[in-house]
């Protein structure tokens, strides 16, 4: 898939045509950006966010019609959109001028308590999976099928566990996909965030402070959110956030699937996590791990 190459003299350039008001404020990159979208400061108030290709473009229409209506309902910052860009002669789609919230992206040694912070993060998601969601946008497409069924990814799975051969516990992450796959959510579904990872969220003076990149939000399961729980949680943490939300066996057991899916992915293409996150690889074993031993609530 191409990825656009967007440069802060682009940026500058759009912004300087579509909103002069604002044109003689600098432009910068951030210090992390992730696959899906680019995004600079511009000034020290705000910032703008571009979709690196056509698959991610949809993001900015959600993101502009659901952040203000999610934002009063939560319990932590969430990007607020200022304006909405047109595409033109030098860069093809939407995009986004929102608020700048202030933070670094979460490492450990960014984080004063990591229980307390998994507490934290726990209650932000149930905030959000409390929010109405009878009229969100289903999983689908649009936001990669999170919130949805993981069946949808079970061919990409199965490929990446036999690529990988020796390299894990081909048949233990056969029985944790399979054991996912036969769980279903079957209770109302909920807001879900998509991608709740490091890169994501944001901390100040050693605690949560914001949740941001609501591209891969929708509508669904609350399952394909609680990722993180192997990605960057120890044993400690994982436990507080795990218990901190109450879920049922079944939606950890989903839970489990998602984080195989994506550290099996990464593995198999010989990519990388965030550096704040647990090395892919790594990140199968802890899955599989917590399967043999049966660790659900």
């Amino acid at each position: 898939m191409d990825r656009l190459d967007i440069t802060a003299p682009l940026v500058a350039g759009l912004v300087a045509r579509q909103f002069p008001h604002w044109a003689h404020l600098p432009v910068r990159p951030v210090p992390w950006n992730g696959w899906d979208n680019a995004t600079f400061l511009l000034g020290d108030a705000m910032t703008v966010r571009l979709p690196t290709a056509e698959r991610y473009k949809a993001a900015v229409e959600k993101e502009q019609l659901w952040l203000p209506r999610l934002a009063p309902l939560l319990p932590l910052p969430i990007p607020a959109p200022i304006s909405e860009g047109r595409p033109d002669a030098t860069y093809p789609f939407a995009w986004s001028i929102n608020r700048f919230i202030p933070g670094e992206t979460t490492a450990r040694e960014r984080i004063g308590d990591l229980v307390a912070y998994a507490s934290d993060l726990a209650g932000f998601l149930k905030a959000l999976h409390r929010i109405d969601a009878r009229v969100g946008p289903r999983a689908g497409p649009h936001n990669f099928h999170r919130g949805g069924d993981l069946a949808v990814y079970d061919a990409e799975t199965r490929r990446c566990i036999a690529r990988l051969g020796e390299r894990i516990d081909g048949a233990a992450a056969t029985a944790c996909w399979e054991t996912a796959l036969a769980s279903h959510w079957t209770e109302t579904p909920v807001w879900v965030h998509g991608d709740i990872a490091v890169g994501n969220l944001l901390v100040a003076e050693g605690k949560l402070r914001a949740v941001i990149d609501w591209g891969t939000s929708g509508v669904g399961d609350p399952a394909s959110d609680l990722v993180i729980a192997w990605t960057f949680f120890d044993g400690e943490s994982r436990a507080a956030f795990r218990d901190a939300l109450s879920l049922d066996a079944d939606s950890w057991a989903r839970a489990r699937g998602w984080a195989l899916w994506k550290a099996l992915l990464v593995t198999a293409e010989n990519g990388n996590l965030h550096p704040a996150e647990t090395p892919a690889e790594t990140v199968i074993g802890l899955i599989l791990d917590d399967y043999d031993a049966g660790l659900d609530p």
